[in-house]
């Protein structure tokens, strides 16, 4: 059972390896907290599931030690899996005001409200878990209240990101200054644990102003309806959207509960004070084509969003030609086949396209690598730890900031227990993590009995056999065989009475050792559709005995 001892530990339980489903846990002295309690979208690799969870058994296990969970921002990934856990551990939850409202939301759909407790920090803030010390350091990101984290411990100081990126020009909150920053760094810091998702990327993320005024000069050039497709938790985007829509003399629809949501959280957090107001989707559709924008969900390509529902016209906001469609958002890498679907279709219709290939009109929230080099100056860590990323983002982080002048990048993954003090960083063991699946209401391991049979049903196929045995054992009457997504079409029928007449055939006399007959029934079937088909299908034997 690993407990800290006096040395300060670093355990990611998930985003380390991934880009997504962030969980960082902090030990020392006995203790541990929890930075984030994300989750993650599934892929078609986890078929029927939309959900996927980080598996927190090694945190559950010591629940008696885990004095918090502290949470960085309100995205998803770092906020998604709070109300799935936060009952069974029972710990209290810290985070400021906007994200506070996101969770309380979350809270309140479970069920769950008044069994866990909440506490909300003002901005900037700070408070104490036993022997840490944790203060929210204001930073630019996509979000309302994107905070990093100054956390203070008997063996140093860390900085831990979050999702981040410089902006001269944000239109959301005040980041921290270049200056505010240094001080930090001044005071010491014995390790940064950074955001690795864009470190490829030469140049710096942009700033949102940059992106309102082309926003701005697209949409007073169209003579036509506008729709506006971005991430509903991107609030600083709305509220840019909210300006294109007054600059522009449009009245605005909102057209996503996900949007509706981040807008209330945030008038009720004090944003979206000028944000203006909006109309029903059939207000919308009554006025001309000229005067009204709308923002909609779906910009990933997601059937049941509301883009995919207008340009599949099962939606009540509808669109006609030449009529335009901004995709104010970057392809997640897994979607573009569903994203180019969705846009197929509004190309069919006749509708005109614009995305940040044409147009600048979308900046990423996370630092490009001359971001991430002025960090690295700012902060001047002794070492560095590369987390939200995959293992080429994160190797790469782990270089670069070696080579630009940082003493110490230490590589580590999903398990890892890096020690990092006292002593030179090191890792000392890996500890065993994984992924949960939300499967209807019910959480599954990803890679437990139920996904694995359901991925061979999909792949391969399944056969349903039924044999009814008499008083002695016998096979009575005929066989009956079902087939789901097995490959025989016009051959099916003859491929059933090859299998019935091997089984009749092979068992004219009690067949004894009921277990025994099952597996071998299940085996003589799925040779036999291997034979015919090249697939080994799923075979499930249901015995009736008299």
């Amino acid at each position: 059972m690993t407990k800290p001892k006096d040395e300060l530990l670093f355990l990611a339980l998930g985003g380390s390896g991934e880009i997504g489903m962030n969980v960082n846990l902090y030990g020392c002295d006995g203790k541990w907290v929890m930075v984030d309690l994300g989750m993650t979208f599934a892929d078609p690799g986890y078929p029927g599931i939309d959900l996927v969870l980080p598996d927190l058994e090694f945190i559950e296990k010591r629940a008696d030690d885990l004095l918090g969970i502290v949470l960085t921002h309100g995205h998803e990934d770092h906020i998604g899996a709070v109300p799935y856990f936060a009952g069974e551990l029972g710990v209290p939850l810290f985070a400021t005001p906007f994200t506070a409202g996101l969770i309380s939301r979350k809270l309140e759909e479970a069920g769950i409200e008044n069994d866990v407790e909440l506490n909300i920090i003002p901005n900037e803030g700070s408070f104490e878990l036993g022997p840490f010390g944790f203060r929210y350091i204001p930073i630019a990101h996509s979000i309302a209240e994107g905070n990093a984290m100054l956390i203070d411990t008997p063996h140093g100081r860390i900085f831990h990101t979050g999702d981040w990126k410089l902006d001269k020009e944000p239109l959301l909150g005040v980041p921290s200054t270049p200056e505010e920053l240094k001080a930090i760094g001044d005071d010491g810091i014995l390790a940064m644990v950074c955001d690795s998702t864009n470190v490829f990327n030469d140049k710096a993320s942009g700033s949102e102003g940059k992106v309102k005024r082309n926003l701005m000069r697209v949409v007073e050039n169209i003579d036509t309806r506008v729709l506006v497709t971005t991430f509903a938790s991107n609030a600083a985007r709305l509220q840019t959207l909210g300006e294109v829509a007054k600059h522009s003399g449009r009245t605005l629809c909102v057209a996503g509960r996900s949007l509706d949501r981040i807008i209330e959280n945030g008038r009720e957090a004090g944003y979206f004070k000028d944000f203006p107001p909006t109309v029903s989707f059939e207000e919308a559709m009554n006025l001309p084509r000229s005067d009204v924008m709308i923002i909609a969900t779906g910009g990933q390509g997601e059937s049941r969003a509301a883009l995919g529902r207008i340009a599949g016209n099962s939606h009540k906001i509808k669109l006609t030609e030449g009529d335009h469609v901004l995709f104010s958002s970057k392809q997640i890498p897994g979607n573009e086949i569903a994203i180019g679907r969705i846009q197929n279709q509004l190309a069919a219709k006749g509708i005109v396209m614009i995305t940040e290939r044409q147009e600048h009109i979308h900046v990423s929230g996370h630092p490009g690598r001359p971001e991430l080099a002025d960090m690295y100056s700012w902060i001047r860590p002794d070492i560095l730890v590369p987390v939200h990323g995959e293992i080429r983002h994160m190797k790469e982080q782990a270089r670069f900031s070696l080579e630009q002048g940082v003493p110490n990048a230490v590589f580590q993954e999903n398990g890892d227990v890096v020690r990092l003090a006292p002593g030179a960083p090191k890792i000392l063991r890996q500890e065993r993590t994984g992924r949960l699946v939300l499967d209807g209401d019910v959480i599954i391991p990803a890679d437990g009995q139920t996904l694995n049979q359901r991925r061979k049903s999909a792949y391969n196929g399944l056969i349903s056999v039924a044999i009814a045995l008499d008083e002695k054992g016998r096979i009575f009457g005929q066989p009956t065989l079902k087939l789901n997504g097995v490959p025989l079409e016009e051959d099916e029928e003859d491929f059933l009475d090859e299998v019935v007449d091997q089984i009749t055939g092979k068992y004219r006399k009690p067949v004894g050792d009921v277990g025994k007959f099952n597996e071998e029934v299940r085996l003589l079937v799925r040779r036999a559709a291997t034979e015919w088909t090249g697939k080994k299908p799923v075979v499930t034997v249901l015995l009736v005995e008299a």
